[in-house]
């Protein structure tokens, strides 16, 4: 509901310039328009009307995963197969070619990417990607994890029905 272009287009342009956490805060509170406001590139999604409490929290999660990733910065780089993870220079390549991702989706496939093969529960991710300790019942990972099969190839995550994700490797495939 901005003038000019809606709030889709300024997160894509803001993703294609420089991957920086972004949290929407919109009316729009349809499960379509939370679907998309994710796939463009936002990191969470909050609708009006909103608690400032609420808010404050968010925006601390966020800080916190912003602050969690600089830490694996600069002490990881993951190679397996055909998918390159450069941590020090938030980059992705697949099969030689760069793929943007946004900073949530970084996040979250260098967390599936620290430990190949192995089955990660949502509850896991929620805390070690979002910030969420404790957090259950969301369908975050499950919308992070679409755009992530979408970007890099639909059997790099391999779903583990009533358990969690795992990043396949060449071998496992």
């Amino acid at each position: 509901m901005l003038p000019g272009f809606d709030g889709h287009e300024v997160c894509r342009r803001i993703q294609a310039l420089r991957p920086v956490p972004v949290l929407m805060l919109t009316a729009r509170d349809d499960e379509a328009d939370v679907l998309v406001g994710l796939a463009v590139g936002a990191d969470d999604y909050l609708t009006k009307p909103f608690r400032m409490r609420e808010l404050v929290a968010r925006v601390a999660a966020l800080l916190r995963r912003v602050d969690r990733a600089a830490e694996l910065v600069g002490r990881q780089t993951v190679d397996l197969g055909s998918l390159s993870i450069d941590a020090a220079a938030w980059r992705v390549w697949s099969g030689g070619d760069e793929v943007h991702l946004t900073p949530t989706e970084f996040d979250l496939l260098l967390c599936l990417a620290v430990a190949p093969g192995a089955v990660l529960t949502r509850e896991r991710l929620l805390a070690e990607v979002w910030g969420w300790p404790g957090a259950s019942g969301t369908r975050t990972v499950d919308s992070h994890v679409k755009a992530l099969r979408a970007k890099l190839g639909a059997g790099l995550v391999r779903t583990v029905h009533g358990v969690g994700y795992a990043l396949e490797t060449e071998a496992g495939r």
